[in-house]
């Protein structure tokens, strides 16, 4: 995640809010699937970005679209959950 800590990428979990507010990976940026098209204008275009949502599934959706629309995007393998079972930081609630 060193990538993502210089500032060379960016991390969007698309779960739903009540998803993110139980666990999520510190500083992500939350923008739930549904919201993403309303919600482009927040998507760095001048970066990777990776995505993530619980294992990946949705994640992958958002990857695609967003591939489409010219962007630069991963998708995370395994999501939130694999971040969990690997024992690395979350943070609970919304972001202020």
């Amino acid at each position: 995640m060193a990538v993502w800590k210089d500032g060379d990428a960016a991390i969007v979990d698309v779960r739903e809010p009540d998803e993110y507010v139980e666990a999520h990976i510190p500083g992500v940026q939350l923008i739930p699937m549904g919201s993403v098209i309303e919600q482009l204008d927040q998507i760095p275009r001048d970066r990777t970005v990776y995505l993530v949502c619980a294992v990946g599934g949705r994640s992958g959706q958002v990857a695609d679209y967003l591939d489409a629309q010219g962007y630069d995007v991963r998708n995370v393998a395994g999501g939130t959950n694999a971040w969990l079972r690997a024992g690395h930081p979350v943070e609970t609630g919304l972001p202020e």
